[in-house]
């Protein structure tokens, strides 16, 4: 019985110890590279914000 306990324990720590994740840091060969598909659309919308503004002005006489 003793035999046994002392091979259970010596086979759960085989398989314990198999099954333990490696983790590796490796550089890249490669340049990392970040593409940016950005709108910018802010000068449009100042540019329409300024026209709107001039056209409901008080001096306008619109309303």
């Amino acid at each position: 019985m003793r035999l046994r306990n002392c091979f259970a324990a010596l086979l759960l720590g085989l398989i314990s110890t198999a099954c333990t994740p490696t983790v590796q840091l490796a550089m890249p060969n490669e340049p990392i590279n970040i593409n940016l598909n950005v709108k910018i659309e802010h000068e449009i919308y100042i540019k329409v914000d300024k026209a709107l503004d001039s056209m409901f002005s008080e001096s306008s006489g619109l309303f």
